[in-house]
């Protein structure tokens, strides 16, 4: 209790909380879990105020991938059922962006499969890019893999705001869950965007039988990366996939997790994503006091909760929905570009 107390206090006076605190914190007991949140909401609502963004994404290019992610199923590797397709047409993407405005989404992600994409396909990307942003009240990102500076210049000249790659987990357990590429590959890419002046968003999955040092590492990386935005995803074992039978987490531990993130990362979006609803369960709520961002409207693979039961959530917690490329007042601020 000594340790929840003052958290927020010390993270709003600028101090960076210790990896040796950040297990701890993940090892409360689970009914001192509200005390946490607590402390955390505190630091959310100092920093972000009470509004709240939707994002929205698009997959674009699926299945077929040649690496041999764990947890995925899109790769070639494993006999998961999978409708794999090739690059959708422009219409398609903007027809996603159409439906990201129409649920209230403030950011709209166009994401293909793969190591990384194409030129061909950035090339298409980012001729579609163009014409949404020309069309539609929308910030656009894309996850394109490791690409490279050329490729990140031509989207960031197309009108794309930001860029995600996910580092997924600690350098140390990566190698547990991926072989095709190493986690030097994807942290030198974020490197990479944001030497060209592209927002960031790095996020993680949890539940693959990470370890609570593996789970901090992640945070702690984030932190000196200074990363934007930080989608959180909880495993959602897929049949097929090596991981098929593996998740380890409880709805508090999910919550445990939102919370050191936010600890951690007091300035960046903590980004609640795949398998929130799953995992966090009757959790879900009160793990949006800490968040202050979801994705909407469905994941890759997986469908979501109705955008509407996100727009009543968000109401019901008193949050300021922000539409229209509106930016969080933090980054007006601190006249950061995301």
């Amino acid at each position: 209790m000594d340790l929840i107390k003052n958290l927020a206090e010390r993270v709003i006076n600028g101090e960076k909380i210790s990896k040796e605190e950040g297990l701890k914190i993940l090892n409360i007991p689970d009914e001192q879990v509200m005390d946490l949140v607590e402390e955390a909401s505190k630091i959310r609502e100092y920093f972000f105020k009470n509004e709240v963004e939707f994002c929205s994404l698009i997959n674009a290019k699926n299945g077929g991938c040649s690496e041999d992610c764990s947890f995925c199923a899109q790769s070639s590797k494993y006999p998961t059922p999978i409708n794999a397709y090739g690059l959708v047409s422009k219409e398609e993407m903007l027809e996603g962006a159409e439906k990201a405005v129409s649920i209230n989404a403030n950011r709209y992600c166009i994401v293909v499969s793969g190591k990384r994409a194409t030129k061909e396909e950035v090339e298409k990307i980012a001729e579609a890019v163009k014409d949404i942003k020309e069309k539609y009240p929308v910030k656009v990102c894309c996850s394109i893999g490791t690409v490279d500076k050329e490729d990140l210049k031509l989207l960031k000249e197309a009108g794309v705001n930001r860029i995600n790659h996910n580092l997924e987990t600690s350098e140390k357990y990566f190698s547990n869950i991926v072989s095709t590429h190493t986690w030097k590959d994807r942290f030198e890419t974020i490197k990479a965007i944001q030497e060209v002046g592209l927002s960031t968003c790095c996020g993680g999955i949890f539940g693959m039988g990470e370890s609570d040092e593996d789970i901090v590492d992640l945070a702690d990386t984030y932190r000196n990366l200074n990363v934007h935005s930080i989608p959180l995803n909880f495993l959602i074992p897929i049949p097929g996939t090596p991981f098929e039978n593996t998740n380890n987490l409880t709805p508090a531990k999910c919550l445990k997790i939102v919370a050191l993130f936010r600890i951690f990362n007091p300035k960046a979006e903590i980004r609640l994503c795949g398998g929130r609803e799953q995992n966090l369960k009757d959790y879900h709520d009160i793990a949006m006091e800490v968040a202050n961002c979801l994705m909407a409207g469905g994941y890759l693979t997986r469908a979501g909760r109705e955008p509407g039961k996100d727009e009543e959530m968000a109401r019901r917690l008193g949050r300021k929905l922000l539409t229209g490329k509106e930016d969080f007042s933090l980054w007006k601020e601190l006249g950061v570009q995301t």
